[in-house]
């Protein structure tokens, strides 16, 4: 009983209310309560790891400006917002894009996804143009309303913002879609303690 509340514990200390210098470590991640985005504070909506199979892949947060708890929530989010990934392994630029893409596209109607392709297309080129992704490095979606969503590497923004609005909720989709690229790290995103345990250092 005891081990399962220490393992809460890190969650607890992400909710709204927490004290800003609060952290949450995931996987050995460390990820701050509080950030600002755009000139607007954000804070910490939940964070968990990314498997597949048994291996990790990155860990996640998702940053708001206010609190998100369901799926059509995160997707329709219209303020500033961050997804920040911390790689857990190398995985090559070409197939991290190619992930995403392929997620995007299984969380979309073939109508909506054939709207965007060209940027879809466009960041699978950003993804392989960085040719790999070495455990530790950092990866941030941020998305500022009338600037779009940047995509940076280690701090270092990647090629142009994306423009619209629409695409930044089918990225959303990847992780809180109908088919979600981990059910469990989607419910961790959402700050649910039930599917966080297995994911919290």
């Amino acid at each position: 009983m005891l081990k399962t509340y220490l393992l809460c514990v890190p969650l607890m200390l992400a909710v709204w209310g927490a004290p800003a210098a609060a952290q949450m470590t995931v996987a050995g991640v460390k990820y701050d309560n509080e950030i600002t985005l755009g000139g607007q504070k954000l804070q910490l909506n939940g964070a968990g790891v990314r498997y597949r199979a048994v291996f990790k892949v990155y860990a996640a947060g998702l940053y708001t400006a206010s609190k998100v708890k369901t799926n059509e929530e995160a997707i329709k989010i219209s303020t500033a917002s961050r997804i920040h990934l911390v790689a857990l392994r190398d995985v090559g630029g070409d197939e991290f894009g190619k992930l995403f893409s392929r997620a995007m596209e299984a969380n979309t109607s073939r109508e909506d996804f054939s709207k965007l392709i060209n940027s879809v297309i466009r960041m699978g080129q950003i993804f392989a143009d960085a040719k790999q992704f070495a455990k530790g490095d950092v990866i941030t979606m941020d998305y500022v309303p009338g600037t779009g969503t940047t995509i940076s590497l280690r701090g270092k923004q990647l090629g142009e913002p994306f423009k619209e609005p629409e695409f930044h909720g089918l990225l959303m989709k990847i992780w809180f879609g109908p088919k979600p690229v981990d059910e469990a790290l989607r419910g961790a995103l959402l700050g649910n303690a039930t599917t966080a345990n297995s994911n919290v250092n």
